[in-house]
């Protein structure tokens, strides 16, 4: 990018905070009217009186930062930093969500009515013919709010919770047990994420698979409501932490070991030295790897959360034996494995530029030095 001129910096404020005439106002003559050097320096004509050099007397500066300067960047783990990787949070989990609702759609079906949705291929055709192209969104809203919650607080009360218990650790325990940590972090923010998210995920499953029940969140939560009463909004709240729960799980500490490895491994050049678009690239890859190992663990779990919520009064029990165990790890699992891996790549790309946008680095790669030499890098400095 080519260099601002100083003309094309002055354009952009009033011109009289940068003539030289000396009849014109200047904001810098008044505020350094005190200022000798600057006095000296800006009146060629004048013979003025010496200044009062009188201590009392202050030099104020008004300084107005160029254009082409970069703005200050947030302090990690700052409640600037938290706030940003919240909002982060909302984008990534938020847009990809809303983006894959066809495929979830399909997979709900799936799940509940295998014998009408017998594969993926024939799902999409028998949505496609009851319910044309705008069935393929049925339930956007309740998904795009839902996950949009439990993203902001996911990767917020992620980040919090990774800097909370590696503190507690220290350097050299966060060495030797970081993947521990990883783990006991996510699974402390999406306790508090899926609280967010059970209202809108029950209402999402009826509206999906229940044609006629609600066109959306609007009629579809108080019709909900109503029927199942506000507690019936959390009757799956335990399956769904038994879904999400592990789920989060291997999706954090799965993501930060695999870019470690990546960046250990694979890249000769150190993570700082990398161009952005190549550690954004290493985001996505290590997001779909761990995307995959995500559907596997969580898949019975979400198979339960369908069930339940699409029936009324149904318990576990009947759900294990109406599908079978092997029903309940399996039914769905192909779609889903597409779904997840390509969800959780773009959430990590997303949440990785977004922090990148905002003056971050991304997330992962650089293992922590243990006490020993976060020690002597304090000495020297």
């Amino acid at each position: 990018m080519a260099p601002i001129s100083d003309s094309s910096k002055q354009s952009l404020l009033p011109s009289c905070l940068y003539s030289s005439s000396p009849n014109s106002f200047s904001l810098d003559r008044l505020l350094n009217s005190n200022n000798p050097t600057f006095a000296a320096s800006h009146s060629p004509k004048l013979d003025a009186p010496a200044p009062s050099t009188s201590p009392s007397i202050k030099t104020r500066t008004f300084m107005i930062a160029s254009p082409n300067e970069p703005g200050k960047k947030i302090e990690m783990y700052s409640p600037q930093f938290y706030a940003a990787c919240t909002a982060g949070g909302i984008l990534s989990c938020g847009l990809t969500h809303m983006a894959v609702t066809p495929l979830d759609l399909v997979k709900c079906n799936m799940q509940i009515d295998p014998a009408k949705y017998k594969s993926i291929s024939s799902g999409f055709g028998v949505l496609l013919k009851e319910q044309g192209l705008r069935g393929f969104f049925r339930g956007w809203v309740p998904t795009l709010l839902g996950y949009s919650a439990q993203g902001a607080c996911k990767f917020g009360f992620y980040e919090f919770f990774k800097k909370y218990y590696s503190d507690l650790a220290g350097p050299e325990y966060f060495a030797k047990y970081k993947t521990l940590i990883y783990l006991a972090g996510s699974a402390s923010a999406e306790v508090i994420a899926d609280i967010a998210l059970c209202p809108f995920e029950a209402v999402k499953v009826r509206v999906q698979t229940q044609p006629g029940f609600a066109r959306g969140l609007a009629d579809g939560f108080p019709k909900f409501v109503k029927s199942e009463g506000a507690l019936g909004l959390y009757k799956g709240i335990v399956p769904l932490w038994g879904r999400q729960i592990p789920y989060t799980m291997m999706k954090f500490a799965s993501f930060e070991t695999i870019v470690e490895m990546i960046y250990k491994y694979g890249i000769p050049t150190p993570k700082d030295q990398c161009s952005k678009s190549l550690q954004l690239g290493i985001s996505f890859a290590g997001g779909y790897i761990a995307g995959v190992f995500c559907a596997i663990v969580s898949h019975p779990a979400d198979n339960l959360v369908s069930f339940l919520n699409n029936a009324k009064g149904a318990t576990v029990g009947d759900a294990v034996k109406k599908m079978g165990l092997w029903g309940l790890c399996t039914r769905g699992l192909p779609l889903r494995i597409v779904m997840i891996g390509t969800l959780t790549g773009a959430q990590w790309g997303i949440y990785d530029a977004f922090k990148v946008f905002v003056g971050l680095p991304t997330t992962g790669g650089v293992a922590p030095a243990p006490a020993a030499t976060a020690a002597a890098e304090l000495a020297k400095a």
